[in-house]
């Protein structure tokens, strides 16, 4: 038995523990099916992470836990429509039906979140590591997964602005306050961005190279200018 196991054996039980080996493969074959992910492996990965959150939700319902990934989440939806199934292993593991909020935390009624906080995202790494004994994954940090093939979405377009002053392009909101000032060579890109409501990062037109276009797209999203799609 691992380090890492035998840590979740100290802080998880037994019933819980039989939650996280939970198998779901028609939430996999689902996630697949809707190109939340491009391959199987991806998606047993998601409803691993849907597993140890919901488990981790159980384990501390004196906090609201949130939740800090979309594509986390595209995959509890995905579970969740699987509605016998889905309450079934509720039932079974946590003796209640957690209900689905996206983007926040499950709750049992409507004034279930009342009396109680909400973990930052920081606490959530921490009392992961503690139960689980790993560290947070990528796959929480939804910046980490954009790839040329990954989708986001541009809420404010087309309200964004692009101006160009010699060798600088700016990337301006709809109040005049510039965002972005980058090379030129980025200027059809920015304008791409500020007039596509969604759109890959592949399909970032001008002279840039994969690598910046990546760069720029988590830039973005890491500034909350931009969202990965689940």
């Amino acid at each position: 038995m691992s380090t890492a196991e035998s840590a979740v054996q100290a802080t998880v039980s037994p019933l819980l523990r039989d939650a996280l080996s939970f198998e779901a493969p028609y939430v996999v074959e689902r996630l697949v099916k809707d190109r939340v992910v491009g391959e199987p492996g991806e998606g047993r990965e998601l409803l691993a992470e849907i597993l140890r959150y919901l488990v981790l939700c159980e384990l501390n319902r004196d906090v609201v836990v949130g939740m800090y990934s979309a594509r986390v989440d595209e995959a509890w939806h995905a579970f969740i429509l699987y509605t016998t199934e889905y309450t079934d292993f509720c039932m079974r593991f946590f003796g209640r039906y957690v209900g689905h909020a996206p983007k926040n935390a499950p709750r049992a009624g409507p004034h279930d979140h009342r009396d109680r906080r909400e973990l930052t995202f920081d606490e959530f790494r921490e009392r992961y590591q503690d139960a689980f004994a790993e560290p947070l994954p990528d796959v929480w940090y939804d910046v980490r997964s954009i790839v040329p093939a990954r989708r986001v979405f541009n809420d404010s377009a087309p309200n964004m602005t692009v101006t160009q002053h010699d060798s600088i392009a700016e990337l301006i909101d709809d109040g005049g306050t510039v965002i972005l000032s980058a090379n030129a060579i980025a200027y059809d890109a920015l304008r791409f961005i500020a007039q596509t409501g969604a759109f890959y990062v592949r399909e970032l037109p001008g002279g840039l190279t994969d690598d910046e276009k990546v760069n720029l797209i988590r830039t973005l999203t890491s500034w909350g200018l931009l969202r990965v799609a689940p």
